[in-house]
């Protein structure tokens, strides 16, 4: 589901992004980074060792140009304060607490009020949330057998917001936007997630070496080291070698493309409504199956950070 549950460690496991305009206002943008899909109200949802970044790519080259990176510190029990940098040019490209602060020693919220640091221009809230990513995980794994089932709408996830100019992104567009977990591994700094598009790692990649390897490859190696096996994946589906060739740069690299100056939705960008399921089921059935029947969910937010209040309790373990 989507790219839930792809590495070891859910603290640093990367759910999903979203990158859209803020309504009405096309001069400011909204980037949305979750995390965590099982987080708890009393544990430490976090890895204080981790670094978990917004890297954006503003020329085409696929490295970072603009990076905002978010570092947790423990408080107590499930508490933690958040700490936002902000690095452009060679820096970007790096880990961990670089470049300018932007908000330091944000309270993490757990509860149902969400505590929104202003300043600056920026907007910025970490918490947990109910998870906006809306897919019949069940009929997916039933030969697309869709009822509508959506139990993704029971969960919750530790959700990074910001909302900032959208000037500060770099450039007028077309933007290459992807998050990643960086932490230690073994006594060694390494990536241990990332994600752009809804859904790449766990449909392209079998097996868990695959995808956790797929994790840990930045953009500008996805596409020598997995196009041939991104490729033959999609031949197996049905699709000629010339259609599997025209769908691959839509899927590798991993990034999520935007374009301030274009209609938003996905593909360009994401928002927490679009219907990425459907676009799935398309693609893994060559257009037979067109919807899982499930939609987006109604406990949305109208104003920063848009998404919805946590559910209560524990989130469940049958997804």
């Amino acid at each position: 589901m989507s790219d839930h549950f792809d590495t070891e460690d859910a603290r640093t496991d990367l759910t999903d992004l979203y990158v859209f305009p803020v309504p009405g206002q096309p001069d400011r943008a909204v980037l949305i980074l979750d995390f965590n899909p099982e987080p708890s109200p009393t544990e430490l949802n976090v890895d204080p060792a981790a670094s978990y970044e917004l890297k954006i790519d503003t020329d085409g080259d696929l490295e970072a140009d603009v990076a905002f990176h978010v570092l947790f510190t423990p408080t107590s029990g499930a508490l933690a304060t958040a700490t936002l940098y902000h690095a452009t040019g060679a820096s970007a490209r790096g880990s961990g607490a670089i470049g300018d602060v932007i908000a330091a020693n944000v309270p993490m919220s757990i509860g149902e009020a969400a505590h929104v640091e202003h300043g600056a221009g920026y907007r910025f809230f970490v918490g947990i949330r109910s998870d906006p990513h809306f897919k019949d995980v069940v009929g997916f794994r039933n030969d697309f057998q869709f009822t509508g089932d959506d139990p993704v709408a029971k969960r919750n996830v530790i959700g990074i917001a910001l909302e900032l100019p959208t000037a500060a992104l770099g450039a007028s567009g077309p933007l290459r936007i992807w998050g990643r977990t960086v932490t230690d591994v073994h006594g060694e700094r390494v990536t241990v997630d990332q994600a752009g598009r809804p859904g790449t790692n766990n449909a392209f990649n079998g097996s868990e070496e695959d995808v956790l390897e797929f994790d840990a490859t930045p953009p500008t190696e996805q596409l020598s080291r997995f196009g041939d096996r991104f490729l033959a994946f999609l031949r197996s589906l049905g699709y000629s070698d010339e259609e599997a060739a025209d769908l691959l740069p839509a899927y590798l690299p991993d990034v999520l493309t935007y374009d301030p100056t274009k209609a938003p939705g996905f593909p360009n960008g994401r928002r927490l409504t679009d219907d990425t399921a459907d676009l799935l089921a398309s693609l893994l059935t060559r257009g037979r199956v067109t919807s899982d029947l499930a939609g987006p969910h109604t406990d949305l937010l109208p104003d920063f950070p848009y998404l919805g209040p946590p559910h209560p309790g524990e989130s469940p373990d049958t997804v």
